[in-house]
């Protein structure tokens, strides 16, 4: 399977801003608890482990991916990505956040080469800044289906 199989319709978004990190995590999980990926406990699961452990899921400067263990609410394993045009804080100790990449990962297996392509179009600087730039959903769909 392709990275952008695991993107649901309409699951990658461009927002110009969230007013905190829960928002910015309601943009990143409205596609996938849409459509049925995960629950609305699965949502509230993020928020309370980030209150309780930090943001665990920052991935890089500006990048992040919530998610939850699956069985907080995860029905289906899928992806999704918003991009926001301002950066949203996740916490003063934490770098702040542009890119979200909501993962719901169903089972402890399911999501591992979802992952492995991600992690290896993240790697590439200029995949990054690309992303990170991109004007358009279209621009971001572009740049998942080359990984």
């Amino acid at each position: 399977m392709r990275l952008i199989d695991y993107f649901p319709t309409s699951s990658i978004s461009i927002r110009n801003s969230a007013e905190s990190w829960q928002q910015a995590i309601d943009f990143s999980m409205e596609s996938l608890l849409k459509h049925r990926y995960v629950n609305e406990k699965y949502v509230q699961e993020i928020k309370e482990s980030t209150l309780n452990n930090g943001p665990y899921y920052i991935l890089a400067p500006g990048v992040a991916m919530p998610h939850a263990r699956p069985e907080c609410g995860a029905l289906k394993t899928g992806l999704s990505l918003t991009l926001l045009k301002q950066h949203v804080g996740f916490g003063e100790d934490n770098e702040p956040v542009k890119l979200l990449i909501g993962l719901s990962a169903a089972d402890s297996t399911s999501h591992i080469d979802a992952i492995q392509a991600l992690s290896e179009l993240l790697c590439e600087e200029e995949n990054l800044s690309e992303l990170l730039a991109a004007q358009s959903e279209e621009q971001l769909v572009d740049i998942l289906a080359r990984a």
